[in-house]
């Protein structure tokens, strides 16, 4: 267990995930909380990220920074996508190693896993084959990060290791709608066709590929609960990473429907069938993780309750610019 006076450090903590984590921690009582916005800490700098750890010498990290976006974002973006992830986690997972850190957590995404991968997809399904050639980028970071852990695992022994979230919603989302995922870019849009009278609303697709969401604060949990456990037991048996999620999946129309009845839009939704789909289905396998004896409390419907009174609070009426966008990092 880790001690409450420690020092923790949460890469990310403006994020929709990493400001969780934060939240999650405080309520358990850690109080030795290290945090730095992006003025404070460019991660793309390596020295600055190396003088960081030398100056606050943390004893824990999180890294849950990362630039993220949705299907359109991950598509042209590309380049940005695999440089800004590659250098923010190369300098973090190093550095930590250099200032001799005891354990971190590194957050990647469902999307390592290959796009014909047996679903439910189960941990080992990595690097089975070929990636969703529409966030592809975003992927091969992400498993670098997880490979990165555990080869600093395997050659100085230490202890990195990595949690897989699903698709991920909640307080702190981003909802630009050229960046963000599916369901922040689905509440947007219908709140604000709701707003202006419109009848109908255009959702990216057919309507028909089903996705896995899981509420921020449960994978806030989950990482608590991970890093609190033996990461070189999992390495013995084999395994990278864990899955974190729910296990359970639903369409993009049902979903959109959901987000529909939560805001009283009683227009159309109309289907743009030339835009992409992406995968036609999306669901980890979370009995690892489960097993373990965790597992998510917040069902769908009850988080996008949730989360459509957080959207109405705090950003209804906020204007997003490309630095809050950024400022957001979540997985």
């Amino acid at each position: 267990m880790i001690d409450k006076d420690s020092k923790i450090y949460v890469a990310g903590h403006t994020g929709m995930v990493g400001s969780a984590i934060v939240r999650h921690l405080q309520g358990k009582g850690f109080k030795q909380l290290i945090l730095r916005s992006r003025k404070k800490l460019d991660l793309f700098d390596q020295i600055a990220v190396k003088q960081f750890y030398l100056d606050e010498k943390p004893e824990y990290v999180f890294v849950a920074a990362a630039r993220v976006g949705g299907v359109n974002a991950n598509n042209t973006l590309r380049a940005q996508f695999i440089y800004e992830n590659l250098q923010i986690q190369n300098n973090l997972i190093h550095y930590a190693y250099e200032s001799e850190v005891k354990k971190l957590l590194f957050l990647g995404s469902s999307c390592i896993y290959p796009r014909n991968a047996p679903q439910p997809m189960k941990e080992e399904c990595l690097l089975s084959g070929d990636l969703e050639p529409t966030n592809e980028p975003y992927a091969v970071a992400k498993i670098a990060g997880i490979k990165m852990s555990e080869s600093y695992y395997q050659q100085y022994g230490c202890q990195f290791f990595s949690v897989m979230p699903t698709n991920a919603y909640g307080p702190n989302d981003n909802y630009d709608l050229e960046t963000s995922h599916v369901l922040p870019a689905l509440l947007r849009k219908i709140h604000e066709a709701k707003s202006s009278g419109a009848e109908e609303v255009s959702v990216w697709g057919s309507g028909n590929p089903t996705r896995e969401f899981v509420h921020v604060d449960d994978i806030a949990r989950a990482c608590l609960f991970v890093m609190d456990l033996d990461f070189q037991r999992f390495y013995n048996q084999g395994l990278t990473h864990l899955n974190v999620g729910t296990g359970e999946e639903i369409s993009i129309k049902a979903l959109a429907e959901m987000i529909a009845s939560i805001a009283g839009f009683s227009g159309s939704l109309v289907f743009d069938q030339s835009m992409p789909d992406g995968m036609a289905r999306k669901v980890m396998n979370v009995g690892r993780i489960n097993k373990l004896g965790w597992g998510h409390k917040i069902e769908l419907k009850d988080g996008l309750d949730m989360t459509y009174a957080s959207f109405l609070e705090n950003w209804a009426n906020t204007n997003v610019t490309e630095d809050t966008v950024f400022e957001r990092r979540a997985i």
